[in-house]
């Protein structure tokens, strides 16, 4: 996470539960920064004009004055694509069309530049019959796939043999039994489908991964039908 989307973060977390206040601890966690990070961000706000002072005490930690702050009018690529997934859970129930519409309003609040990287964004989201809930996922390996940066991966197969290898980040995959990073891989020299809970360790570079197009056929993970995410 870039500093300015942890700036705006910090502010989010802090109006969610205002006046109560938020330590430096927990918010250093939430960000995965030191606890002189947040401090230096802190600062940095209240520089800006942000409502936030310091509440002293066992219990204290950082507050902000909701009534003098703006709601959020806008959402990030991965926001709105996390709505989508959300929705997506609504289908073949009565509040399918309720979503669907929802999900339109959102797209049309988007500024067009974050409304196109939301829908490339969603189109790198496959399905393969209903997915379970996602293993905790380094926030490195999530910012790589929506920058398109390279990564390097040391992965464990099924036979529990760990390799290095570069990774092009192409989106994601659950299937009916697991959630996978799709990509293509250096090492092999093709398409793949990487367990998210075999994932030992994992670098951003700084490399743009080239755009490439993935076919249905091309993914091989065990599982029903394949469904590609797509914002409508």
């Amino acid at each position: 996470m870039n500093r300015t989307d942890r700036l705006y973060g910090i502010v989010e977390e802090l109006r969610a539960i205002a006046p109560r206040p938020r330590s430096t601890t927990w918010l250093a966690d939430r960000f995965e920064v030191s606890r002189r990070t947040v401090e230096r961000d802190i600062s940095a706000l209240q520089q800006t004009g942000a409502p936030i002072w310091a509440q002293p005490g066992r219990t204290g930690g950082y507050c902000l004055d909701p009534s003098m702050t703006l709601p959020p009018v806008n959402f990030s690529a991965d926001e709105a694509v996390a709505v989508a997934v959300a929705l997506r859970s609504v289908e073949g129930t009565p509040f399918h069309g309720a979503g669907r519409t929802a999900l339109r309003k959102l797209l049309a609040a988007m500024a067009t530049g974050d409304a196109g990287d939301a829908d490339d964004l969603a189109g790198r989201v496959h399905f393969i019959g209903h997915s379970p809930e996602p293993p905790p996922i380094p926030s490195v390996l999530t910012q790589a796939v929506s920058e398109r940066r390279v990564l390097r991966l040391r992965y464990t197969d099924r036979d529990g043999r760990s390799t290095l290898r570069d990774v092009e980040p192409l989106g994601y995959v659950g299937s009916t039994t697991a959630w996978y990073l799709l990509g293509w891989c250096r090492l092999r020299g093709g398409i793949r489908a990487f367990k998210l809970d075999r994932v030992d360790q994992v670098t951003a570079t700084a490399e743009r991964v080239p755009r490439r197009t993935v076919h249905p056929d091309e993914i091989q993970v065990p599982g029903g039908d394949l469904l590609t995410l797509a914002l409508l």
